[in-house]
């Protein structure tokens, strides 16, 4: 994620709603991927600093204050181009549901930042084939059932189907989450990290299923035409497959070839992005400075070759691991990737960008 900077010099951050130094109000551009201050015309009327274009706060920025993306005065759209993918939201009458639904939001508007940076299809398109992409956050269904116990009855799934990302509400509340983590022997659970996850099979859908490049694609990870149910079935009856660690960026993805797809995705959307945080920092790592695979300035030289983002990742890895554990964290990045898993990770780094250069002709 990069960093803005304010009309009076401050830093800006991609969640800001306010400069903390000359309070004006911040909004983020969909069409330009920029955070910009805004002088204010009416109320609900801002002027744009960086293009001095007139925008609307999002009604969710305005009403909910769940988001700070802006809208083009001259759209009818009361929501931004960011809620107007959520399909449901939870039950805000709830106490402690707003602040959950903001992060669940917070966290969908960081996926979106990152697949636009890349170039990959995000929002409606009258020609695509595939549903288009849409978000759901719900919750657990409860009842009273003896006065005092609330008695789960129906337990919603996060997923993925027919572009529909489900998101489960409990993983935006710190302690069931990192409860599930524990029940689930995980070493990382995060919301973004579910949502890069499930992404990964919504791309699955618009970038491999009848394209010239899936022979290849099961070549690398399996043919997804084996059973998912069964598979499902024998991954929790039995773990994951024996030496996951020689083949699979993590023990999940050793249970189908779509399961390791998206793993993989979502490191690759982990990789990307962090190394472009660390490069708006000026980082360097191990005497090295850092490129930035988000920036239009490398695109070229890094479109035909993953070595160089990887060598990269693992210095600045290994540096992040070091400090976590400086001050007693458990690592920041708790994998380490075999090189079956860096081939598959080349493969979907060849397979964005050579989407990104057929698209832009």
């Amino acid at each position: 994620m990069k960093n803005f900077h304010c009309e009076c010099g401050n830093t800006l951050y991609f969640a800001n709603s306010m400069c903390l130094s000359c309070s004006r109000p911040v909004g983020f551009i969909g069409g330009l991927l920029e955070i910009t201050a805004c002088d204010i015309v009416e109320p609900d009327l801002w002027r744009a600093c960086i293009d001095h274009k007139l925008y609307r706060p999002c009604t969710n920025y305005s009403k909910n204050q769940v988001c700070n993306w802006l809208v083009p005065a001259e759209e009818d759209h009361a929501l931004c181009e960011s809620c107007r993918l959520t399909d449901t939201i939870p039950d805000l009458s709830k106490p402690n549901n707003p602040q959950l639904w903001y992060r669940m939001e917070r966290a969908k508007r960081h996926l979106l930042y990152t697949l636009s940076k890349l170039g990959l299809p995000v929002w409606d398109n009258p020609e695509d084939k595939e549903p288009p992409l849409r978000f759901q956050f719900l919750e657990d269904v409860s009842e009273d059932e003896y006065g005092q116990e609330l008695t789960v009855k129906h337990t919603i799934m996060t997923g993925h189907s027919n572009g529909m990302i489900t998101l489960n509400l409990n993983e935006a509340e710190d302690a069931s989450r990192l409860q599930m983590r524990e029940k689930m022997n995980e070493r990382y659970r995060t919301l973004i990290g579910h949502l890069r996850h499930e992404s990964g099979h919504y791309y699955w859908d618009k970038l491999i299923k009848n394209s010239a490049c899936l022979n290849e694609f099961r070549s690398l990870f399996g043919d997804e035409r084996q059973d998912y149910g069964n598979a499902l079935i024998y991954y929790y009856d039995n773990g994951p497959a024996p030496e996951w660690q020689d083949s699979y960026i993590s023990a999940y993805a050793s249970m189908h070839p779509w399961e390791d797809w998206a793993e993989t995705w979502a490191h690759y959307l982990h990789i990307v992005d962090t190394l472009e945080t660390a490069t708006e920092y000026e980082v360097s790592a191990m005497q090295s400075t850092l490129q930035n695979p988000l920036s239009r300035v490398n695109e070229s030289s890094l479109c035909e070759d993953f070595t160089a983002i990887y060598e990269d990742w693992c210095r600045l890895t290994t540096v992040l691991n070091a400090l976590n554990r400086s001050m007693g964290l458990d690592d920041a990045y708790p994998f380490v990737i075999p090189l079956k898993a860096q081939h598959k990770l080349q493969f979907i780094h060849n397979l964005v960008h050579g989407y990104c250069a057929y698209r832009n002709g």
